[in-house]
């Protein structure tokens, strides 16, 4: 498996992680037995860097992935993530919580689902604008004088909020979304991280799978799949970024690889400090993806994806309203 350093001073990881979200809701029928299988097979392939979050399920992602790791902790980079609530009465709901008292509840209650002592990687989820930046992650430093967390993390922030938190306690990472079709890391935040020596944490690099050329109809998403309700993958602007995502096909084709080995090469060649976090249910899926650290592409190769899908191409917003006034702050 090849590797990465996860910022100037942080940790080596696995060249790709497996972000697990999907593992527990969100993109329909899901099935533990399967997804514990899947999570199995990544570890045996040699995938170190494991993404789940309180939100997710909620909840039940980390008492998934606790499962999955249970006697085999020592060979997981394992990283979780508070700030972003839901009710499990009312899952489809969102608030944010970041007070200095909720962080230490939220860390106590995720080691406790993912049955482990210590969490490698925590992350702020999303920015609570009711609390200073400061104030939270001077909570999670505590974290880490307390033994319970081994590095921290923020989510989905802007440079500025980058640059305030590294003040009070080191980032090691920073994750957003970064694929070909969102860009928005370019616009300062991707510089911020190599001047601060910060690693960058791309999920969703397959642009929650619409990148692999899988999808070709809204009607292909089960009736309570998440992706329903995102812009992306409404009306005109389906149509759009599917003939995008047709370019990128034909470029896979040519080059010799699946359009999501494409797809996720391009991420990897875009700078040596970042890591995708890929998600799957399936390990027949893991193991395609896993063949993009294999897809060398040339300045030429990278010249030409960037002129049939260069940023901004895209249609749509990544998220709906309300999400979308969660991240960049």
């Amino acid at each position: 498996m090849q590797t990465r350093k996860l910022g100037r001073n942080g940790p080596t990881v696995s060249a790709l992680g497996l972000g697990c979200m999907g593992l527990s809701e969100f993109y329909g029928p899901h099935d533990d037995e399967e997804s514990l299988a899947t999570l199995a097979h990544a570890l045996d392939a040699g995938v170190t860097f494991l993404d789940t979050a309180d939100a997710y399920g909620p909840h039940t992602n980390e008492v998934l992935v606790g499962r999955a790791i249970g006697s085999r902790r020592s060979q997981v980079f394992l990283a979780t993530k508070f700030g972003l609530v839901r009710d499990p009465k009312n899952p489809a709901a969102r608030g944010l919580n970041a007070r200095p008292e909720r962080v230490r509840e939220a860390c106590d209650a995720s080691l406790a689902r993912l049955n482990v002592e210590q969490i490698d990687l925590y992350y702020l989820h999303r920015v609570d604008p009711e609390v200073p930046i400061e104030d939270t992650v001077g909570a999670m430093a505590g974290l880490v004088r307390a033994g319970k967390v081994r590095f921290l993390g923020l989510s989905e922030v802007s440079v500025d909020t980058l640059e305030r938190a590294h003040a009070v306690h080191p980032i090691t990472a920073l994750q957003s979304e970064y694929s070909l079709w969102t860009r928005d890391p370019e616009n300062g935040v991707l510089e911020a991280c190599r001047r601060l020596g910060v690693g960058f944490v791309a999920y969703s690099p397959l642009g929650r799978g619409f990148l692999t050329g899988a999808i070709r109809s809204p009607a292909d998403f089960a009736a309570d799949d998440y992706r329903r309700g995102l812009p992306r993958f409404q009306g005109e602007n389906f149509g759009h970024n599917l003939a995008l995502v047709e370019k990128v096909r034909t470029l896979a084709h040519d080059k010799g690889c699946t359009p999501a080995q494409l797809a996720l090469a391009w991420v990897l060649a875009q700078d040596p400090t970042i890591v995708p976090i890929p998600g799957t249910r399936r390990a027949r899926n893991l193991d395609e993806n896993l063949g993009a650290l294999s897809v060398r592409l040339s300045q030429v190769d990278l010249d030409t994806i960037e002129a049939v899908f260069p940023a901004g191409a895209t249609a749509g917003a990544r998220y709906a309203e309300t999400m979308m006034r969660m991240v960049g702050r």
